[in-house]
């Protein structure tokens, strides 16, 4: 007899944001930069929503000793404040909507522990300005597939607080480059160049201030690199009503499983920046180098990200934008069928642009078939 298989799951405590004045569900709004209630019209600040919150951000730990816990928990169940509705969520997630009613569920062991974020930058573009920027790309592209401008894709468009390490960085070091120096004269007809080689070193300590990495899995880390940077002196204490109205996922990738990205990209700024402190060589290659990193800190920190994607002829497409900056990005494929129009209206276009020509020149007698 076939064994049942049976998913572990597991009850899930939810926080959710109230208004102070009517009790409704709240949500962030970007534009105002303050929560506003869309039932009575009221307006607060976060320390006035904290006054009036009994759910306070999760205590910090220190996450250099965390110690990693495999729970096997494939997803979660949550009960719906509101409604009073039981919803499943994938066990990454740490804020979603409730299908039904359509408030926002946080759910709180996916925020607290080691996994409360210290830092959180809020969004400042809207859903409508990811829409106008997505709509955009139909802009010049006539042979985009018309799904793209699907109304239903557009509406799918969410704004996802995406997991970040961010990483405080020391390098110090050298490099070792073969240079060289170009002289070029002419005496009378006679032309002349001169190359000398030279061993340059360069060296020094540089330190870098949050080098972001992508904490999860489930986005591509280049359309993430592609859409930084992010500014960071909006960076704002994390508080969990941030997440309000938004979706949010939890890291699941340890900082110490990501450092070595981080520094990499440290030691490679540092290099570039080295190699270009000696303008005078027309040639500069790097032999060796001896950079250290040395991590001085870390962050976790949610940062602000819209995103879609675009199913097309069995294939994902993914659509980003920088929820602070508004930088978008995204892959757009070609119809196959209305290349092939457009070729064959462009040929018509041009061989009828030709007979007419003949006609005009030649007359009827000089078109010869």
């Amino acid at each position: 007899m076939a064994k049942e298989e049976t998913k572990k799951k597991k009850k899930e405590d939810t926080l959710e944001n109230r208004c102070p004045s009517c009790k409704a569900s709240i949500k962030f709004n970007p534009k105002l930069g303050k929560w506003k209630c869309d039932y009575c019209g009221s307006e607060f600040t976060l320390e006035e929503m904290q006054a009036h919150s009994d759910n306070a951000s999760g205590e910090k730990k220190n996450r250099k000793d965390a110690k990693v816990e495999d729970d096997n928990i494939e997803y979660v169940e949550y009960h719906c404040e509101s409604c009073g509705a039981e919803i499943i969520a994938d066990s990454e997630t740490a804020a979603t909507f409730c299908v039904y009613c359509g408030n926002t569920a946080i759910l709180q062991s996916k925020l607290s522990g080691k996994f409360s974020p210290d830092l959180v930058i809020p969004f400042k573009n809207t859903k409508e300005d990811a829409i106008t920027a997505f709509k955009g790309l139909s802009k010049g592209r006539p042979l985009m597939p018309k799904d793209f401008n699907n109304e239903q894709n557009i509406e799918k468009i969410r704004g996802i607080y995406i997991p970040f390490w961010l990483f405080d960085i020391n390098n110090s070091g050298d490099i070792e480059m073969s240079a060289t120096t170009v002289e070029t004269w002419r005496i009378g007809d006679t032309h002349y160049t001169k190359t000398n080689y030279y061993r340059v070193i360069r060296g020094g300590t540089m330190d870098y201030i949050k080098v972001p990495i992508d904490g999860s899995t489930r986005f591509d880390n280049a359309i993430m690199n592609t859409i930084e940077p992010f500014d960071y002196n909006e960076l704002v204490k994390y508080n969990h009503a941030y997440l309000s109205g938004f979706y949010a996922e939890k890291y699941d990738q340890e900082a110490k499983d990501v450092y070595a990205e981080a520094a990499d990209r440290s030691i490679n700024s540092t290099k570039e920046v080295f190699k270009n402190d000696t303008r005078v060589y027309a040639t500069k290659t790097i032999v060796k180098d001896s950079i250290i990193a040395k991590e001085n800190n870390r962050y976790y920190a949610m940062l602000p990200v819209w995103m879609v994607n675009v199913k097309y002829k069995d294939k994902m497409y993914i659509f980003a934008m920088n929820g602070q900056t508004g930088e978008f990005i995204g892959d757009i494929p070609l119809d196959v069928g209305k290349a092939i129009l457009y070729f064959i209206l462009i040929f018509a276009a041009a061989f009828a642009g030709v007979m007419i020509l003949s006609l005009i020149v030649y007359g009827l007698g000089g078109v010869v078939f």
